[in-house]
């Protein structure tokens, strides 16, 4: 479809490293009106160079990359003026309040529909945010911290992720550096923020709510 000429199409950086996949989105995106596809990049490097050169409207960006998450670089690749819009496989309000925090304009299921693709690329291209159904609910509650409680300190956080990989206390006041006491003390408050009753539960509830991808 051709777009309207006057005009010019919205500009897109599309970042996957599966070819298949790669190769089906940048089909229906061009094929839509008022998209073009400018470069494909399959890795947070290739990414950060294409959009450095071509200068897009909106970034269409894989969450899961070979070199890393690329959440953490959505601040890098927005200096340009791109709006960056997210796929994942797998969403939660946690995983989405991650990109809006990090200055994403969205975050899109891989398993939706190549039209829910394309109108989300739309909707961010226009200044929107374009977050899939029910998650918009929760980037705002916890954004506005009616849910969720307070977040995470990054050593609470640490010391989160050692508990889910089966760290005991010793373990963790090893890794971290700190006194057996100073660990209780981080557990009792990751207990208290996300409402569970024991570090089993924790881990289990932070799983959920993505705090551990």
């Amino acid at each position: 479809m051709q777009s309207s000429p006057t005009t010019p199409p919205h500009r897109v950086v599309l970042v996957e490293d599966h070819d298949m996949v790669a190769e089906a989105i940048g089909l229906a995106l061009e094929q839509a009106a008022d998209i073009t596809v400018v470069a494909r990049a399959k890795s947070i490097a290739e990414a950060l160079a294409e959009t450095q050169r071509h200068k897009p409207d909106v970034v269409v960006l894989d969450r899961r990359l070979p070199d890393g998450d690329a959440i953490g670089a959505i601040g890098e690749l927005s200096t340009t003026g791109a709006r960056v819009l997210v796929l994942t496989g797998e969403a939660s309000a946690a995983v989405a309040t991650r990109v809006a925090e990090a200055g994403g304009a969205g975050l899109v299921l891989k398993s939706s529909r190549l039209d829910e693709l394309e109108a989300a690329v739309l909707q961010v291209a226009a200044g929107e945010v374009a977050f899939g159904p029910g998650l918009l609910a929760g980037v705002l509650d916890r954004l506005t911290g009616r849910r969720g409680g307070t977040p995470l300190t990054a050593r609470e956080q640490e010391t989160l992720v050692l508990l889910a990989g089966g760290a005991s206390t010793e373990e963790v006041s090893e890794r971290l550096g700190v006194t057996r006491n100073t660990v209780r003390n981080h557990v009792q408050r990751i207990l208290d923020k996300l409402g569970a009753r024991s570090k089993l539960e924790a881990v289990a509830i932070a799983r959920r709510e993505g705090l551990l991808d």
